[in-house]
């Protein structure tokens, strides 16, 4: 399964590098941005995605124990999103470890989850 989870999120680096800089070769960033602004359904479809980086960001927070590197890590995901995320969750998958259980890097470093 931890071999899984690190092909996954490395396919959605890869793929996410890769359309970013394609559009990013066909048109700036705020070129776009000025074009898409007025259509409501722009706006919902990035205030979805920027919550849903503000959810990762809080289990980021939880896990990582300084206010520095939650600080970091919020920016790099509000700046890069989805690229920022698998990044951590690659991190988080290779501090595991060997023979941990994938669940576990959802944890803090050094948790020790209650016996049943």
């Amino acid at each position: 399964m931890r071999s899984l989870l690190i092909g996954f999120f490395l396919f959605v680096l890869v793929a996410m590098a890769g359309v970013t800089v394609a559009a990013s070769l066909e048109r700036g960033v705020l070129d776009a941005l000025a074009a898409l602004w007025p259509d409501a359904w722009f706006r919902a479809t990035l205030a979805d995605a920027y919550f849903g980086f503000l959810t990762v960001w809080v289990w980021v927070a939880y896990r990582e124990r300084g206010w520095i590197p939650r600080l970091a890590w919020l920016a790099a995901i509000l700046a890069l999103g989805n690229l920022a995320m698998a990044c951590y969750a690659l991190l988080a998958l290779r501090a595991l470890p060997a023979g941990a259980p994938p669940w576990q890097a959802l944890l803090r470093p050094g948790h020790r989850p209650a016996s049943p």
